[in-house]
């Protein structure tokens, strides 16, 4: 920076004679062109340089920085190249196993629906026994209180047909004759002799 400013001055020394001897030859009515067009080409040499210099003394750190920058960045795309490979190898891998683990799926499904229809079929055969036994009892059951009733009846029938054949085979002179020997046979045994009957 120092030398810029070094520069800066010297061109300055150097445009302030010219600018004076341009102000003097105008004065005087001479035309000061070519003193003045080389006072031009030489302030253009000197920024030239100036700029130059700054380039190349600011420039060689700059590209540096940038040259470093641009690998380093590099770098990390080079390792998220790397990763995105990695990534898409995984996903291939997968994709290729897939069709094995979907066929292994499906395996155990038809598997877990066997079992399960064997299962079901087990409990429903279970469930019909048990269903078939308790009806089984139901009917055993209806069956004994049938045979009961149908029992029940035909004694009810037998007492009634006999109480009609009796009540047909007695006549009211065998009724008397039945209550006398009745009524005989009850003072015979109280009072140990028969009673006449009248």
């Amino acid at each position: 920076m120092k030398r810029f400013f070094r520069l800066a001055a010297f061109e300055l020394v150097l445009l302030v004679p010219a600018l004076l001897a341009q102000e003097s030859a105008q004065e005087a009515g001479q035309p000061a062109e070519g003193g003045l067009e080389l006072w031009k080409w030489a302030n253009f040499l000197l920024l030239v340089a100036g700029l130059g210099y700054l380039i190349w003394k600011n420039a060689g750190a700059f590209f540096e920085a940038r040259s470093k920058r641009i690998r380093e960045e590099m770098a990390q795309a080079h390792d998220l190249w790397k990763a995105a490979e990695a990534r898409a190898a995984e996903v291939e891998h997968k994709l290729a196993n897939l069709e094995s683990e979907i066929a292994a799926f499906r395996a155990a499904s038809q598997e877990e629906a066997q079992n399960e229809t064997k299962r079901m079929r087990l409990q429903t055969a279970a469930e019909i026994a048990r269903i078939k036994e308790h009806a089984e009892h139901e009917i055993a059951a209806a069956g004994k209180a049938a045979r009961l009733e149908l029992k029940r009846y035909s004694a009810e029938l037998a007492i009634g047909l006999a109480e009609e054949k009796v009540r047909r085979r007695i006549t009211p002179d065998t009724q008397d004759a039945l209550v006398r020997g009745f009524v005989r046979e009850l003072d015979h045994s109280t009072n140990g002799r028969p009673h006449e009957t009248r």
